[in-house]
């Protein structure tokens, strides 16, 4: 009989031990190797402004995890007045940007790889503001053009010409807009430029009950808050681009239903703005279908077509706003819109 002590089985006993061992570790480096082969993809987003309602997909996307669904690792920057987002991502300090037709356009002239990879608003929010009242109330945008307009410096190159163009505007009767209500609110005559989302609601509480003409009911083609990449990302990141216009789809879907989660993540970038504002923002999105209307209705949330992109073209060869022989199919591509079937 073998008298060991119990050497043997504790012999036994230690090399399983070790063996286990030796798998849970194994186990564990595989669990982080499959993290490491699973982890989300880092996106940088800047936004054309300061945090707002007409941003609200975006944030709603990142408030409901419905980014990291999608394997995005998502991060919103705010733009501004004296942020030139073109130049960030073109320098490499953003994946994505909030962009514009005209200026994408207007940079696809000057040879920069720029691409538009989807548009949000569907329907561009500029307006033209008046007046309403007894004797004073125009009914349609013709009647604008004898009267003082206020535009912006950077209108005059984008539906200025265009107001001039087919509406037969003149620039006898354009001054300078300040960004301020009050020149509006202290003479009935003027007639200022704005947002649809923005502007009516500052009038409104200054006492005043806006006439708003929204320049898309009138022809006004371009699309709004676009997305754009560089070349460069389209090429090498097809992938998560296409994630990044589901999701944000997704995004905006589930905030024209219920804004409370995105607001609440606006409101964290940008404490000043004002609860009612979102309220009215978001309302006026769904009046005029800014996100869901035109070829959004049929097409998906951020789709886009040649025939849209081919009107805000020949708007701009008619201004002498580009150049006639410019190829404008460079400035956008719909490979990623046209997968993304994300109905309103």
């Amino acid at each position: 009989m073998r008298c060991d002590g119990g050497k043997g089985r504790s012999s036994v006993l230690s090399i399983r031990v070790r063996a286990a061992a030796k798998l849970i570790v194994l186990g564990a480096l595989a669990m982080v190797s499959a993290a490491g082969a699973d982890a989300a993809d880092k996106v940088v987003f800047m936004t054309n402004w300061y945090a707002e309602a007409e941003h609200g997909g975006f944030y709603q996307a990142l408030a409901e995890g419905i980014y990291k669904k999608h394997g995005l690792d998502v991060t919103i920057k705010m733009g501004g007045p004296q942020v030139n987002v073109y130049q960030l991502l073109l320098a490499g300090k953003a994946d994505l940007v909030m962009g514009y037709d005209v200026a994408t356009l207007e940079g696809i002239e000057k040879g920069l790889p720029l691409v538009t990879v989807a548009a949000t608003f569907q329907r561009d929010p500029a307006v033209l503001i008046a007046h309403s009242g007894p004797g004073n109330s125009p009914e349609n945008l013709t009647e604008l053009r004898t009267r003082q307009v206020l535009i912006g410096q950077a209108s005059e190159t984008t539906f200025w010409p265009w107001l001039k163009n087919e509406f037969g505007f003149v620039d006898a009767n354009k001054r300078p807009y300040s960004f301020s209500v009050q020149p509006f609110l202290a003479d009935k005559n003027i007639v200022q430029q704005g947002y649809a989302t923005s502007e009516p609601y500052s009038i409104e509480k200054g006492g005043v009950k806006p006439k708003v003409f929204l320049l898309a009911d009138y022809g006004y083609p371009p699309y709004a808050e676009t997305i754009v990449a560089t070349r460069k990302t389209v090429d090498g990141k097809p992938d998560v681009i296409k994630r990044f216009i589901e999701a944000s789809a997704l995004g905006w879907k589930s905030y024209l239903a219920n804004p409370k989660p995105g607001n609440a993540l606006i409101k964290k970038d940008n404490p000043q703005i004002e609860d009612d504002l979102l309220t009215f923002s978001a309302a006026k999105m769904k009046e005029y279908q800014l996100v869901t209307g035109g070829d959004a209705a049929t097409r998906g949330i951020l789709t886009m077509t040649d025939a849209r992109w081919h009107k805000t073209f020949q708007f701009m060869t008619r201004s002498n706003l580009i150049r006639p022989e410019v190829d404008y199919r460079k400035a956008f591509t719909l490979r990623f819109a046209d997968q993304v079937k994300v109905l309103p």
